[in-house]
């Protein structure tokens, strides 16, 4: 007997190391593209770990190669934030694209509110400081020299943009999407899902599950 599951296409970006069989798997990271360059690419020493073998590197924002409504779900884990606001709104809208009609796109960020909530709480003189860094949108210091800056372009870890709830279903709604709501970790109905999903990704983070409107 046929598993349908594994017939359907499951896929998620910016996916880093987690790269499970049963999904296509893309990242935009510099860092991957450098590594499989052929013999220079062994030099580069920063990560412990390298990307597995089955990621494919793929920029949702500027489009990756699958054809329109072929995705039974998408999944994406602290990458949005990556982006600028322009570049945000483009990765909606390919994820949209490349979605079957009654698919599910799942995704978990940095919770604005809640780092909000934190900073009011802290009476701190650094808090400001704090503020700053545990939302990455500040750096210690600059990168200096060839070595820093490029280290700093392959690592891409800043933060571009932050988001709460009301302001991100906004935008998912103006995409097209439907049913969207507040997720936590492990609630999908789809359990493929878990296969992608680690927990300590979602701690104190906001997750979003909403589906593309069947026509």
């Amino acid at each position: 007997m046929i598993n349908n599951k594994q017939s359907e296409l499951y896929l998620q970006y910016g996916c880093g190391w987690c790269a499970p069989i049963g999904w296509r798997n893309f990242d935009a990271s510099p860092t991957l593209r450098f590594e499989r360059i052929p013999l220079i690419g062994k030099l580069y020493k920063k990560n412990k770990d390298r990307f597995p073998q089955n990621v494919e590197f793929g920029n949702i924002a500027k489009g990756l190669p699958i054809a329109s409504e072929k995705c039974t779900g998408i999944y994406c884990s602290h990458v949005l934030e990556h982006l600028s606001l322009d570049e945000f709104r483009l990765a909606l809208f390919e994820t949209f694209r490349i979605l079957k009609p009654g698919g599910k796109f799942r995704l978990v960020l940095p919770d604005l509110e809640y780092e909000v909530k934190k900073y009011s709480e802290d009476n701190s003189i650094n808090s400001s400081i704090n503020f700053m860094m545990s939302t990455s949108l500040g750096k210690l210091t600059k990168p200096r020299g060839l070595k820093g800056m490029a280290f700093e372009y392959l690592g891409n870890s800043q933060h571009l943009t932050m988001w709460d709830y009301k302001s991100i279903e906004h935008e998912l709604c103006n995409t097209g999407f439907v049913d969207i709501r507040r997720a936590y970790f492990g609630d999908s109905a789809d359990k493929k899902f878990s296969e992608v999903e680690n927990i300590s990704r979602w701690e104190n983070a906001l997750g979003v599950e909403c589906v593309k409107h069947n026509k």
